[in-house]
């Protein structure tokens, strides 16, 4: 398990079984660990997520699919725990998400 902390400061967890779930629904994902954990404590925006979470977007000129932003689903629960949902490449931000945060 990894453990890095969101741009507000909390810890969010990555599990081995997260990272799994993520490659199996999203096979490009698998070995991208990195850059989901990047993404994280460094993203171009944050958005609201649905029923409670955040999407960390940030953008890679080089993934396994070509140019593309990486957005990592993830729930703070506390001040002090967090976790990953799930973690995907896309061509771009989701317009209709609200953003939270931008660089």
């Amino acid at each position: 398990m990894k453990i890095v902390r969101s741009i507000a400061g909390v810890p969010i967890r990555l599990t081995t079984e997260r990272l799994n779930h993520i490659a199996r629904r999203h096979p490009e994902m698998a070995d991208q660990e990195d850059k989901i954990l990047e993404t994280i404590t460094s993203p171009d925006c944050v958005q609201e997520g649905d029923s409670g979470t955040l999407v960390a977007v940030k953008s890679y000129p080089k993934t396994p699919v070509s140019q593309k932003f990486c957005a990592v689903v993830y729930r703070q629960v506390n001040e002090s725990d967090g976790f990953v949902v799930t973690a995907y490449f896309t061509s771009r931000p989701a317009s209709w998400r609200r953003m939270i945060w931008k660089r």
